[in-house]
C-alpha cells in the first residue's frame, strides 16, 4: 500500500508564498506520475500539476502558470509544490497523488480518476 503525506499548509497573506510538501512510502517519486489537486470549500476537487516519473515533465493547469512550480528529491522519495504571488483563490485543501498508468498526453496527466493514491491534504489558506 502506497502511503503518502502531505504538509506545509497555513495561512499566508496575499501575494506571500508557501511549499509544500508531499513524502511517499518507497521509491514513487521518479518512477510514477505525481501529481497536486485542491478542493476549495463547496466546489469540485480540481488538478493542479504533475511531474512524470522518469523524464521529469510537467504540466500545469492555466490559473497556476507563472506562479507555482512542482520539483521533486529522488532520493528523499519527496514531491513539492513551490507556491508564489498567492492569492485568496488559491485557497483550498492541497492533495498530493500517484498514477500508474501510462499518459501519452500532457493533458491527460490532470485526469484526477487516473490517480490511484491520494494523501490526506493539507489547507492553503490566503487572507486579503
Amino acid at each position: 500500500q502506497v502511503q503518502l503525506v502531505e504538509s506545509g499548509g497555513g495561512l499566508v497573506q496575499a501575494g506571500g508564498s508557501l511549499r509544500l510538501s508531499c513524502l511517499t512510502s518507497g521509491r514513487i517519486v521518479g518512477i510514477y506520475t505525481m501529481g497536486w489537486f485542491r478542493q476549495a470549500p463547496g466546489k469540485e476537487r480540481e488538478f493542479v500539476v504533475a511531474i512524470t516519473g522518469n523524464g521529469g515533465r510537467t504540466y500545469y493547469t492555466d490559473s497556476v502558470k507563472g506562479r507555482f512550480t512542482i520539483s521533486r528529491d529522488n532520493a528523499k522519495n519527496t514531491v513539492y509544490l513551490q507556491m508564489n504571488s498567492l492569492k485568496p483563490e488559491d485557497t483550498a485543501v492541497y492533495y498530493c497523488a500517484v498514477a500508474m498508468t501510462y499518459f501519452t498526453t500532457d493533458q491527460s496527466m490532470g485526469v484526477q480518476e487516473d490517480y490511484r493514491y491520494w494523501g490526506q491534504g493539507t489547507q492553503v489558506t490566503v487572507s486579503s
